[in-house]
């Protein structure tokens, strides 16, 4: 093994007791927070090891499961994967792709994309996610600042819009697609190879030796590469699986697996992939997120834990209310709602010792809509999820108690492409709804003067990728996030907004958007919102209206002849979303509340240049591209 024999595998679960965080006040405010490792470090060797320490292990354990086009999952064992890794990494060996090279990827969420991450660590190289969605100018801006030498694409049309820039790509002399058979071309390129070029390969890795390149999202100027190395990716998904041994670690008869359908080219869905490899938690892959292609998906694996996006959770929640509503049952559906919430607030105080915890009625209450209500919602999501790791943004108290009710516990975390993905996670058996929980284990967090967060661990990244000299720069003790956030009496952070973000209205007040913009978009009319006021006398809101929920709305109110641009303008329509906003104003002051809005007959989107690949607002391009309509918000 490659591996310290102690690292290998993540041991036994620690006792939460371990991990309580030692907090530092500055003034009597709680400042600063850190908790101490719960996994050692990995001193020898790197990701490239995980597949082939699985095989010898437990060479018959099933790691992944794979869809056929008989639409049924077939497992791939520990041993199969590693014979695998090793033939496409031979195959890269012998394309002539030396130690240190970068391979970019431009695909789906797939079982080849995280085939070709191992086989290219094993290699030796260095993986660049590219979103599947890119540009051909995001797209060769990415292949050129990190000096990518070979891409892999997975369609003929992701092959085309490489190829019409190649040009200016000199440097870029290999182009494969996975749907003409890149696995298999790349397979017999390397069958006369011996298996020791791999092992010498993976032998030079160390874990400090960079892993990939992931590019910012970039909402304002050019997207700067971050440099993870092995090391990051140890610390972060060892010490994850250390403290979510419910999740990674089956606690009943079921045994733990997830069906993984977040872009692999964010940072999220790629921890989440490397953590199930270390941790032996079969795994799937899910390339559509059309809801009737992700429902089959999640119905046909039936995964016990799903990584989430807010938007996922809040889809499923909206889609069970409008269901209801169809069938006449609105009424029974909010009851339900409004039980599940009080219910997974009850069981907060009870965890905390603030409370008793629900009560018999509440629990005779929670049986009785359980077959009703929250089963549907389990089911929708496969029928055995009981938890659901969440991040991209803020969930919201509601939705987090809701959920807790229903039966699937959450734990919410914040973090960062510069961070690996998670930085704070919800503590198990300690949630504190609202918040994104304690620092992850081997992680500190301070709040800065100015009310920054500061991120400190071994999951931190080592800086940003310099072209020039082919090497990470920049990354040396407190890591700045550019968030705002505040940490409560006992550790637990809040993430309040972007620093950059905050509106400053001509009277001097300042207003993170954050909040009211998370809460609106939890509503079920409502797409996108994006906040605005500054250096104006008052805040507006820009709102689009998401497409099933305005379906669904004019089926219920009879208005399916109506043509959108007219529809914005619908006094029942504005009536609605007013309730909405009132309702989102009693997040705020009246300084910082929502005095005007307007609807618009479009979608912000990727396509357009509003949104980044991970769903962030875009807002300088919003407020070029919908200036007329802003100024009139004001009176222009």
């Amino acid at each position: 093994m490659s591996l310290d024999a102690q690292s290998a595998q993540p041991g036994p679960p620690v006792p939460l007791t371990l991990i309580e965080p030692e907090k530092q006040r500055v003034d009597g405010t709680v400042r600063q927070v850190s908790v101490p490792p719960l996994a050692p470090p990995v001193r020898r060797g790197s990701l490239a090891d995980i597949p082939f320490d699985n095989a010898g292990e437990a060479p018959d354990e099933a790691v992944l499961s794979r869809k056929g086009t008989d639409g049924r999952w077939r497992d791939v064992t520990a041993a199969a994967f590693a014979y695998e890794v090793r033939a496409v990494a031979k195959g890269l060996i012998a394309e002539g792709l030396r130690p240190g090279d970068r391979l970019a990827i431009m695909a789906r969420t797939t079982y080849e994309w995280t085939l070709l991450d191992f086989a290219a660590w094993a290699a030796g190289l260095i993986t660049v996610p590219i979103y599947p969605t890119s540009s051909a100018f995001q797209a060769r801006w990415i292949l050129q600042d990190s000096g990518a030498v070979a891409c892999v694409v997975e369609d003929v049309q992701q092959a085309r819009l490489i190829t019409q820039e190649r040009r200016q790509l000199p440097g870029l002399t290999h182009l494969w697609v996975f749907d003409t058979g890149a696995v298999g071309t790349l397979r017999a390129a390397g069958g006369h190879l011996p298996d020791g070029d791999v092992t010498a390969r993976r032998s030079r890795l160390a874990p400090d030796s960079p892993a990939t390149l992931i590019y910012t999202s970039g909402t304002t100027g050019r997207p700067r590469g971050c440099v993870l190395t092995h090391a990051n990716f140890f610390a972060e998904v060892d010490n994850s699986i250390e403290l979510l041994h419910p999740v990674f670690r089956s606690v009943s008869k079921e045994p733990a697996s997830t069906l993984l359908f977040l872009p692999l080219s964010h940072v999220f869905g790629r921890m989440v992939a490397i953590g199930c490899l270390r941790a032996r938690v079969r795994l799937g892959h899910a390339p559509s997120v059309k809801t009737d292609d992700l429902l089959a998906d999640l119905a046909g694996f039936r995964p016990t834990f799903l990584p989430v996006i807010p938007y996922v959770l809040e889809k499923v929640y909206n889609t069970g209310r409008a269901t209801a509503e169809k069938m006449g049952r609105a009424a029974s559906f909010d009851r339900a709602a409004r039980i599940a919430e009080r219910y997974g607030r009850a069981v907060e105080a009870e965890e905390h010792g603030t409370g008793q915890g629900p009560s018999f009625a509440l629990r005779a209450a929670r049986a009785l809509y359980d077959p009703l209500v929250y089963r549907r919602i389990r089911a929708a999501l496969g029928g055995k999820v009981t938890y659901a790791i969440c991040g991209g943004s803020p969930l919201g108290r509601r939705l987090a108690a809701f959920y807790a009710g229903a039966g699937i516990e959450i734990f919410e975390g914040y973090g960062l492409t510069e961070t690996t993905a998670a930085s704070t996670v919800t503590p198990p058996l300690r949630p504190r709804l609202g918040t994104v929980g304690w620092p992850l284990p081997g992680t500190a967090v301070r709040i800065a003067d100015d009310g920054e967060v500061l991120l400190r661990g071994g999951h931190v990244f080592a800086g940003y990728w310099d072209a020039e000299r082919g090497e990470a720069v920049g990354s040396e003790g407190w890591f700045a996030t550019g968030d705002l956030g505040a940490l409560d009496e006992d550790g637990y952070l809040t993430i309040t907004g972007r620093k950059k973000d905050i509106i400053i209205t001509s009277a001097g007040k300042n207003v993170p958007p954050a909040p009211l913009e998370d809460w609106l978009r939890a509503h079920p009319l409502i797409s996108q919102c994006m906040v605005l006021g500054d250096n104006r006398p008052y805040v507006t809101a820009l709102i689009t209206l998401e497409p099933d929920g305005l379906t669904h709305w004019r089926q219920m109110k009879k208005k399916q002849d109506i043509p959108l641009p007219a529809l914005t303008e619908d006094e029942d329509l504005l009536g609605t979303l007013q309730r909405a906003i009132d309702e989102a104003n009693r997040l705020v002051s009246r300084a910082e509340s929502i005095r005007r809005f307007r609807v618009l007959p479009v979608d912000f989107t990727e396509e357009k240049g509003h949104l980044t690949p991970s769903l962030k607002l875009k807002r300088t391009k919003i407020a070029e591209d919908f200036g007329t309509e802003i100024e009139g918000l004001y009176g222009g």
